[in-house]
């Protein structure tokens, strides 16, 4: 039997093989998820107050610029791992920095959306930013062939980080939002301007990259129930609204199993074929992945209305999870079925998405999109798998 090589303190970090075989999440990849669901749920609770309250533009817009911040720093990490994890103890200490921020950023979240004060989200931020920046600089020293790709990615999110920073110190008339849309912009901009770089791209592992945003998804879906557990469960505490409550949990459960179902009913590893298309798919999980963290913040709100604290009306309850609900299914549809699948299973995740955003206009919200959801699981086993893919 192999003795297995042991962990050294420092090692070069050359580029992995893209094709490296048994290529799976390591165990420091899954505790970084586990403290990141931290800062989602700190996100996710203060939307379904917000919405509950009747504020839900303000809800809306504090949820979807923190959700930013969260799935940016996730999702910067989990690429450059697949291309350069050397699980070495300075590697390991790096992370656990870039674990801190989110933390830091977690603590922040309440400030942001009640007070728009966003000085302890950027500097969370910043600190998991700067994490990945010393990183990007071993790389630089260690892989001689993206020397100029890694030294890109380390000026361009130093740049960024100075311009977050920059704008606390901002004049309070300076509007948030158009800032904010631009330093978004410019950070989405750095990966697409490095990946271009002399030497050629990183080196990431479709199978790991896909396996981690699977590992997300799911990460997001279970906030979901955990959120509509603690909301459902303070509501039973008051003994009324039991029958209401029952009928609300089990089409819950079932809308959240029918969208973890979808999602995993298709491999994605054979979609990032090319630099486009894996940024493409990257990008676009921003909404898979806010979208199914709101499906939490929904359900709480229509325990809240069943019971008498929401202060909006039946419709507007319904659309607190329908339209995130819409939007999951859709980025689903555009991401994993469209690049797959021809003819008429084309057309069956849009219609669905269609429909969820009319279900609110009728009674029995949720009873709807639970049975629409399970209409859509079984067109998709019955239908779409008759269908070849067309990748792969």
């Amino acid at each position: 039997m192999s003795e297995q090589p042991k962990r050294r303190f420092l090692t070069p970090m050359v580029g992995r093989s893209s094709d490296e075989r048994f290529r799976v999440s390591t165990p420091l990849e899954l505790f970084f998820d586990l403290c990141f669901v931290v800062a989602v749920a700190q996100a996710a609770t203060p939307l379904h107050h917000s919405i509950a309250d009747h504020h839900v533009l303000d809800g809306l817009r504090g949820y979807l610029m923190v959700f930013f911040a969260i799935w940016w720093a996730w999702m910067n990490f989990t690429w450059f791992a697949s291309a350069y994890d050397t699980d070495d103890d300075v590697y390991r200490i790096t992370t656990f920095v870039q674990i801190a921020g989110a933390l830091v950023l977690a603590a922040g979240v309440s400030p942001a959306f009640e007070q728009t004060d966003f000085r302890i989200i950027t500097i969370g931020y910043v600190i998991m930013r700067l994490a990945l920046v010393a990183q990007w600089l071993r790389a630089a020293k260690s892989d001689p062939q993206r020397r100029h790709t890694a030294l890109r990615y380390a000026v361009g999110v130093s740049a960024v980080q100075v311009l977050w920073l920059l704008r606390l110190a901002a004049p309070e008339s300076w509007p948030v939002v158009p800032i904010f849309v631009l330093l978004v912009l410019l950070e989405l901009a750095v990966p697409i301007w490095a990946e271009r770089a002399p030497g050629g791209p990183t080196s990431y592992h479709p199978h790991h990259i896909a396996e981690r945003y699977g590992l997300f998804t799911i990460i997001v879906l279970g906030e979901s129930v955990s959120a509509a557990t603690i909301a459902f469960r303070g509501a039973l505490d008051e003994g009324e609204h039991v029958a209401g409550l029952i009928r609300l949990a089990v089409a819950g459960l079932v809308i959240v199993f029918a969208l973890w179902w979808l999602y995993f009913d298709r491999s994605a590893h054979n979609l990032l074929n090319s630099l486009r298309t894996s940024i493409l798919w990257g990008y676009g999980h921003y909404f898979i992945f806010a979208s199914a963290a709101a499906v939490g913040a929904g359900l709480g709100v229509s325990i809240d209305h069943i019971t008498g604290h929401a202060e909006i009306s039946s419709a507007m309850t319904g659309y607190a999870i329908a339209v995130p609900v819409a939007i999951y299914l859709f980025f689903v549809w555009l991401l994993h079925i469209r690049p797959h699948q021809s003819g008429p299973m084309l057309a069956a995740f849009p219609a669905a998405a269609v429909l969820a955003l009319l279900t609110p206009l009728v009674p029995g919200t949720l009873e709807l999109l639970s049975v629409l959801l399970i209409a859509l699981v079984a067109v998709n086993v019955t239908l779409g798998r008759r269908v070849p893919d067309r990748v792969g």
